[in-house]
């Protein structure tokens, strides 16, 4: 991936074949005002992406049944992170 400049909306809409086989290489970040505002990617890019989104699941930790709770709850970390807990302990 070829990493593309920001470039000002009015720039894009001028020039905007420019920028769809630019999108092929990368996203084009657009921006407006100075600020990044989107960025123009290629359908099939933005395709995988919704298929991702769509399989991402989010719940409630309330609605996980007992034994997951349980299961969690008695879960312990593999030892090679030991070292970890070390950041966790207040100084």
């Amino acid at each position: 991936m070829i990493k593309t400049s920001p470039v000002p909306a009015a720039e894009f809409t001028r020039n905007f074949g420019r920028y769809r086989m630019l999108a092929q290489k990368g996203a084009v970040p657009v921006t407006s005002h100075g600020q990044i505002t989107g960025y123009f990617v290629p359908a099939e890019e933005y395709e995988e992406f919704e298929r991702f989104r769509a399989q991402r699941r989010s719940f409630a930790t309330i609605e996980l049944e007992e034994e997951k709770v349980q299961a969690i709850a008695k879960a312990k970390m593999d030892p090679r992170h030991d070292h970890l807990n070390a950041l966790l302990e207040s100084k």
